[in-house]
């Protein structure tokens, strides 16, 4: 992440899921910057802040379905702690090949293919409402969004090159 980037969007409680054969997804944030998106799936931050901040977003999505949201508590210096975990994920929107929303009955998907390490790579993004904690922690309640402005916010940084 660059000095002079800023976060555009910060969503909570998201479920990504790489398009794979037997693989099993994980619960993180998931940013947008002026030149990165990233998904934390390891954070610093404080479960009593994550559990309000949740039940936050999910009022002001069920009153309107636009994503493009910050949260108070969390900001550029807490990201970048986070990001210095490697098992966080920071893609560079030019590594970025397709991104594209999608509507389900069950909720709004976001689809996101990119080029890593010279293969590349499919993921879903969705975000959850409500969990199912035993025997495994899985989604079980899907929100509706609006991910057009954020497909468009990607698309429209994405320098061209061949």
């Amino acid at each position: 992440m660059d000095f002079d980037e800023n976060i555009q969007t910060h969503i909570l409680s998201v479920w990504c899921e790489e398009k794979k054969f037997f693989q099993h997804g994980v619960e993180g944030m998931l940013f947008l910057t002026e030149k990165h998106l990233m998904f934390v799936t390891k954070t610093e931050a404080k479960m009593r802040w994550w559990a309000a901040a949740v039940e936050r977003q999910i009022r002001n999505l069920l009153n309107s379905k636009n994503i493009m949201i910050h949260h108070d508590g969390y900001d550029v210096k807490e990201l970048r702690l986070d990001l210095e975990n490697k098992k966080n994920m920071e893609i560079p929107f030019n590594l970025i090949l397709n991104v594209s929303s999608e509507e389900k009955s069950w909720g709004s998907i976001l689809n996101l293919e990119i080029k890593k390490e010279d293969k590349t790579k499919k993921y879903r993004f969705s975000i959850v409402s409500g969990w199912v904690k035993y025997p495994a922690k899985d989604p079980i309640k899907f929100m509706k969004a609006d991910w057009n402005p954020f497909v468009d916010y990607i698309k429209n940084r994405q320098k061209v090159t061949d």
